[in-house]
This record gives structure tokens, sequence and C-alpha cells, in this order.
């Protein structure tokens, strides 16, 4: 029987590693990279790719790839794609993967983050887009709004955030509301605009357009 997402998201393993990469994040400053945040990752990387008639084990590689790829943030921040793959290889060989599907869910791990990553297969292009539309209040670790920078202060003014695939039109969009008293969409893009180019590219990978919507305008 082929390695489930279930199976890998319950394994003891894989929530020590989040808990650790959670916790090491907390303490320098970052917004949450937990069980939250991998779950819903996740799931929209397998919606991405099942929406788009991907097969389901497609799908379903993609969703394994989105429960581990911030697993090397226990490790460091820099370069955590790269370190999360090789804990990964290691966590779904135990698993009894077989190593043509690991190849796939480590290279999407060691490519999601934009200062080196490529959408280089549709399961790595569907990581991408879900790991980028994750921006919400529920992100945020300081409590203290005094020592919030502008990554907390753009994360909690995201009130809603959902990335919606229409197959028909080919469009992959991530549709958000942003409460203007707390942060700007000039906020926004000035810490996620080279995110947002990732996305057109990841998008272009699975031959969709990427379009974003902020308080209901549509954005270009």
């Amino acid at each position: 029987m082929p390695v489930s997402i279930q199976q890998v998201r319950e394994h003891p393993t894989t929530l020590a590693y989040l808990n650790a990469a959670n916790e090491n994040l907390r303490q320098i400053g970052y917004t949450e990279h937990g069980v939250r945040h991998a779950t819903r990752v996740s799931k929209a990387a397998h919606r991405v790719l099942t929406g788009l008639g991907y097969p389901e084990r497609e799908g379903e590689l993609a969703a394994i790839a989105g429960m581990l790829h911030d697993i090397g943030n226990l490790i460091n921040r820099q370069l955590h794609g790269q370190t999360g793959a090789m804990l990964a290889k290691e966590l779904l060989g135990e698993l009894g993967m077989e190593l043509s599907e690991i190849l796939v869910i480590i290279c999407a791990i060691g490519n999601h983050e934009e200062e080196y990553g490529h959408a280089t297969s549709a399961v790595a292009a569907a990581l991408i887009l879900a790991d980028k539309a994750d921006v919400h209040l529920s992100r945020v670790h300081e409590p203290d709004p005094a020592k919030h920078d502008i990554h907390d202060r753009v994360n909690l003014a995201v009130t809603r955030s959902t990335l919606e695939v229409l197959a028909d039109e080919r469009r992959i969009v991530l549709n958000m509301t942003i409460d203007a008293s707390i942060a700007t969409v000039m906020d926004y893009f000035a810490i996620f605009l080279s995110r947002m180019v990732m996305c057109r590219s990841a998008a272009a990978r699975l031959q969709c357009k990427f379009g974003l919507v902020i308080n209901g305008t549509e954005l270009e």
C-alpha cells in the first residue's frame, strides 16, 4: 500500500519535528510554522492539484510535501528547504515509501523558498502556491503589539486568506481581506512581492494564471 498523508501526518516524528521547528522560529521572532501551518498548506496543495484534474495520488504527494515542507526549521531557518528535504527523505524511507515518490516530495520541499526555489514539478508548484497563500492573523506568536515587526503586522491585518482553484478558467486566485487600520496593501507587497512573483511562476507550471484579490479588488 502506498504511504498515505494520514500516516505521515500522525507519525510521532512528524509532530515532533513540526513542534521543534515552530518553537525554534518562535524564539527568534518568526510567525507560526508548526502543525497549523503544515496542515493548512498540506490541504491546499492537495486541493490545487486535484482541483485541476491531476491524479489523486499526485495530489496526495503534494499533501505530504506540504505537511513536511518546513521541518528543516528545527535545525536552522537558513536553507531549511534543503535540510527539511533530507529529514523528509529519512522519515518517508522509514515508512516504506517508494523511492520514486520520495524524490518528487524532497525536490518539492527543497524548492519551496523564493530565495532559491523553482516549480520543477506539479507537486512543487502546488506546494509553493499553498505555502505562500498562508498569510493570516492566527500565525502571529508575539502577543505584545509593541514588539511586532512588519511581518507580524501584515499577518495580523489579514482576516481572511483563501486559495481558489478556478479550473475552467485555468486560474489560481489568492483572495484576501486586509484590515487597513493594522497594515496597508503596500506593507503586504513590501514583504511578499517576491513570493507573489514565485506564485505566478508556479501557476504557469500548472498551465494557469495567478491572480491576487485584496479587499475585493483584483491586482495585476
